[in-house]
């Protein structure tokens, strides 16, 4: 059949696209999903594709989304734009690798898709540091002429600083300005990061001139820091010092990433009254404090030789982000006593909370307390009313767990908890079928569930679900 696509952006279609994304998410092939939804009579909307790619890429399903743009891609009435063929260069390069990426690369074309999708492969082979592939990539694409931004010289100053080949940086801003190419705030960052690190102070301080004399870029906290790191670098505290002093003036209170910037700065120079200044001001901002930001700044007090401070915040941390576990404390033992400790402080954890120690937990095999993690999870749900998707690996085994042990009861009031969340999948249904059957059990309201979620059955469950109806 004939698909349609639309360009649709209200808010009527979102709950389409819900529907579509459970059906995508449940199918291990997105197109298998896709086809189906189209041959059902329904119209497929880019809009739809847009927003599901959107989540996927958010929960780093790669392989997923990448199987949407090339179901896409075809489609013969449907053609990709310069910026699709951009993500789908930036998909292959994670699922498929350099080699594929390129490749696909050679199939693309149109000069204006070729130039998207250059950025994300070149990007590819510096992460790889392949300087020999990167170098060659740049002359290729010179050739073609599609050298038009500073990005592409930009990543290759990156891969040079990575590779401690400062004096090459110099050279890529001298073809910039060959070819008319404008630098861009990050150009003149780099390249005067690069003199910092052969201490090049006066040439660096150069950069910078050249810089605020250039009308097409305005100077920032950014240029600033990097222009203090130079001087801290070569010992020129004070100097330092009074370029911090300016950049903290270019901040803005629309975001933390600046002020953490400076306050790394301050603690090189052991100047705790500049970090405590910066993170009062960074509260600013707005919004929840990540557990990252009070990391930061407790490992840059104690860095500038205040511990005093320093147990000051992490008390406050306590007190203002006793939701917050972080990931890589997860061994277990951390977690769970960090938690504890803040439950006694007064901290009450939310569902994402309850999921690290799940994780936790299952990984070392305490089934019990990942089991208990998992109520309360479900219970603060109902009072955040927050879009809560725990790991597929989680939910099995928990599942797995209750299979084992022959506990049906609890079973069955799991599985229609993560029914209702909307992220039960054919090996989930397929396993508390099984314990119906053992547990000589009626499923019918299993069997309804797969019918309302439309999960597809494969043979084994078409037994399953014929010994239990």
């Amino acid at each position: 059949m004939k698909l349609k696509y639309i360009h649709n952006n209200s808010s009527s279609s979102s709950s389409s696209s819900r529907r579509l994304e459970t059906e995508i998410l449940r199918l291990k092939s997105p197109s298998r999903a896709l086809q189906n939804w189209a041959n059902n009579g329904n119209k497929v909307k880019l809009s739809q594709l847009n927003v599901i790619s959107k989540q996927l890429l958010k929960s780093r399903r790669y392989k997923r989304a990448l199987e949407i743009l090339q179901w896409m891609e075809n489609q013969n009435d449907f053609r990709l734009t310069p910026g699709h063929h951009a993500l789908m260069m930036e998909l292959i390069v994670k699922v498929n690798g350099l080699n594929r990426a390129g490749e696909y690369f050679e199939r693309i074309s149109g000069s204006a898709s070729k130039k998207s999708a250059s950025l994300p492969l070149l990007h590819g082979y510096v992460k790889e540091r392949d300087i020999v592939k990167a170098e060659s990539f740049m002359i290729k694409l010179s050739s073609s002429g599609l050298l038009v931004t500073p990005h592409p010289y930009n990543e290759m100053m990156k891969l040079y600083m990575a590779l401690s080949l400062y004096e090459k940086v110099p050279l890529v801003i001298a073809e910039m300005k060959r070819n008319k190419l404008c630098r861009n705030v990050l150009s003149y960052n780099l390249w005067m990061g690069a003199f910092g690190e052969v201490f090049e102070v006066a040439k660096a301080e150069m950069v910078y001139m050249e810089m605020v004399s250039d009308e097409s870029v305005e100077v920032g906290w950014s240029t600033l820091a990097s222009l203090a790191n130079v001087y801290i670098k070569a010992g020129f505290v004070d100097k330092a010092l009074l370029v911090l002093k300016d950049a903290e003036m270019k901040l803005s209170s629309n975001g933390r990433l600046g002020y953490f910037f400076l306050i790394t700065l301050y603690s090189s120079l052991k100047n705790k009254e500049g970090v405590l200044r910066l993170w009062e001001a960074s509260k600013a901002a707005g919004g929840r404090i990540p557990c990252a930001d009070y990391m930061c700044v407790i490992s840059c007090l104690v860095k500038a030789g205040d511990l005093v401070a320093a147990e000051r915040v992490f008390a406050e941390w306590e007190t203002n982000c006793s939701r917050c576990i972080c990931a890589e404390w997860i061994d277990g033992k951390k977690a769970e006593s960090f938690h504890l400790h803040t439950v006694e402080r007064g901290g009450c954890p939310n569902y994402k909370t309850w999921e690290i120690l799940m994780e936790g937990w299952v990984k070392s095999q305490k089934m019990d307390k990942a089991i208990d993690a998992m109520r309360k999870a479900f219970s603060a749900l109902k009072l955040e009313r927050c879009d809560w998707r725990p790991s597929h690996s989680i939910l099995m085994a928990i599942a797995e767990h209750f299979e084992k042990h022959g506990n049906f009861e609890d079973a069955n009031h799991y599985i229609k908890a993560v029914h209702g969340l909307g992220v039960a999948t054919l090996p989930l249904y397929k396993l508390f079928l099984r314990m119906s059957l053992n547990a000589q059990r009626p499923a019918c309201h299993i069997l309804k569930m797969m019918e309302k979620d439309r999960i597809e059955l494969d043979d084994e469950t078409s037994a399953l679900a014929a010994f239990n109806s």
